[in-house]
């Protein structure tokens, strides 16, 4: 199974007989699922079917799916209320000959409110149904593609995350085969320091100062963050190998790579040690950026 990105975009269309409708999608990165769904009015029926599907299809990601939908046609019709225009007609004329005038015209009289109403045409029940299934297969076509799109980039993103992998791995060995972690550079250090302590004058106890020195060597060694850090590598190749969901726990262990580089960097004691552990820290920074793409 390959890595999935949490980016992506799709869109499917349909129609069903006076309808038209178009279904979008659009996903970004999130820290889980957060499905965000917008209908049209009168489709509110499909919005439990709806999420449902996207659900089944995405497991992480903030997702925002619009639905847009259009009746064509003679969609709208004039309804006229004949009692209301015979009250209209009766009492205008009245008033028209009560006050000289002339009487009313048709033109004004279906103006008045009421007289005439425009309604849409509506459509039936086993019509509407037919019309929000369309919809509905329409989603699935989109979530097939928005999951196309999302793996096509969840490949790109595996490229890189195992290149910089790569380069974290050959930082940690050269950071191990470095000539300033050799026991014999470590005392070199260590005899030089303690040498100028001792010609300073200062009254130190030899024998002291030699066990402090054994005690820094040993928390100068860098031994045990070597190892985690290979470790991790190992293991966030392994996840990449697995494939699927596997973004959460690759970010852990960036972060886990992470805190070892800084520790290494704390730890060192020398200056080429501290330049391999400050590529380290840029590369994982940079593994942990793409590993947030994943889902």
């Amino acid at each position: 199974m390959s890595l999935t990105s949490m980016t992506g975009f799709s869109r499917a269309a349909g129609a069903q007989g006076p309808w038209r409708w178009t279904v979008e999608i659009k996903c970004v990165n999130a820290k889980g699922l957060d499905l965000r769904l917008r209908l049209p009015p009168g489709f509110d029926r499909i919005e439990s079917e709806a999420r449902a599907r996207l659900a089944r299809g995405l497991s992480r990601g903030a997702c925002f799916a619009t639905v847009a939908a259009q009746r064509d046609g003679a969609g709208a019709q004039a309804r006229l209320d004949p009692r209301a225009l015979e009250e209209i007609i009766a009492v205008a004329r009245a008033a028209a000959a009560k006050a000289g005038l002339a009487p009313p015209t048709m033109d004004g009289v279906l103006a008045v409110r009421g007289v005439v109403e425009v309604v849409e045409a509506a459509d039936d029940e086993a019509s509407l149904a037919a019309v929000c299934a369309g919809v509905l297969t329409s989603l699935d076509e989109a979530i097939v593609a928005l999951i196309a799109a999302r793996r096509a980039e969840g490949a790109a993103l595996q490229s890189i995350l195992l290149e910089r992998l790569d380069a974290i791995a050959a930082l940690t060995q050269g950071a191990d085969d470095n000539p300033a972690r050799k026991p014999e550079a470590v005392r070199a250090r260590l005899a030089a320091a303690v040498a100028a302590l001792l010609q300073s004058g200062r009254g130190f106890d030899e024998s002291r100062l030699h066990q402090e020195a054994i005690l820094l060597a040993a928390k100068a060694d860098i031994r045990e963050e070597l190892d985690r850090l290979k470790t991790h590598v190992a293991a966030a190749r392994a996840l990449i190998a697995e494939g699927g969901p596997v973004g959460r726990r690759l970010d852990f262990l960036a972060q886990e790579l992470g805190r070892e580089a800084n520790t290494l960097c704390a730890k060192a004691n020398d200056v080429s040690l501290t330049a391999q552990g400050l590529e380290l820290r840029a590369q994982i920074e940079q593994l942990r950026e793409q590993v947030q793409n994943i889902e």
